[in-house]
């Protein structure tokens, strides 16, 4: 893991959502290594105690059972983290999922429903639940991560495609209602890293989606990681309500 870069963060209290694997993970670690302490939100009780357990290395780590598919699960966990540290300067929403891959005609309604739940619902809940408290100490720094599918759609996967551009239209959203105050929101939309969430894609699909990189590579987690890291830091004075990119240059707007 690249550290090379560090911005002023020592003592901040970050969340990280779905920070038990993939990209959240890298993104916790960059984190504490510049300094945060970091709780991980993550639905498997185990997986995320132990993702907070192999953390602690690199600084003040904690795992916290979430749902961010259930809003009073995701307050539960405001409640414990803001109870344990007097307040949360720092969310990066990560978790989601990939959902089935199906055309629009043939998606079944249970799996739409519940991929739009956790991606979007949840990304909603979770930006809720912060911003009273950032707005009160007027500082914050939301992340939430989106993708390119929600810029251009993916075919065979439109519950994704969707959940992703609905994150990109709340980011904006919320970026201008908090920009009277020093709390800056925004979004990335990466392409396709090899995490876990590949497990849930077939392998036509996964190719498709490697087909679409000019880079012709897969994104690495730590590149996600360091963006990441500036767009939470004091440094993002200015920047609101943006999406940035990390598409490998398939991005075409």
């Amino acid at each position: 893991m690249s550290t090379n870069n560090q911005y002023a963060l020592q003592g901040q209290r970050a969340v990280v959502t779905g920070g038990a694997q993939g990209i959240g993970y890298a993104v916790a670690g960059r984190l504490l290594a510049n300094g945060c302490r970091v709780a991980l939100w993550d639905l498997n009780d185990d997986r995320v105690n132990a993702a907070a357990a192999e953390l602690r290395q690199l600084g003040d780590c904690r795992g916290v059972v979430c749902d961010v598919s259930r809003f009073e699960s995701v307050q539960q966990a405001q409640a414990d983290t803001d109870g344990e540290w007097g307040g949360i300067d720092i969310l990066v929403n990560s978790a989601g999922i990939a959902g089935p891959n199906a055309s629009v005609e043939d998606y079944p309604v249970a799996d739409f429903e519940r991929v739009m739940q956790i991606n979007l619902m949840g990304t909603f809940f979770t930006n809720k639940v912060v911003v009273a408290g950032m707005r009160a100490r007027n500082y914050g720094r939301i992340v939430n991560i989106a993708s390119i599918a929600g810029k251009e759609g993916n075919p065979q996967a439109g519950a994704y495609s969707a959940s992703k551009a609905g994150v990109i239209g709340l980011t904006k959203s919320l970026g201008k209602e908090l920009a009277g105050h020093n709390v800056a929101v925004n979004c990335i939309t990466p392409a396709a890293a090899r995490t876990p969430i590949f497990e849930q894609m077939s392998d036509e699909f996964i190719q498709y989606m490697l087909s679409k990189i000019p880079r012709n590579r897969f994104l690495e987690v730590d590149e996600v990681s360091a963006m990441v890291a500036w767009l939470v830091s004091p440094e993002n004075s200015f920047t609101t309500g943006a999406v940035f990119d990390l598409s490998g240059g398939r991005a075409t707007y």
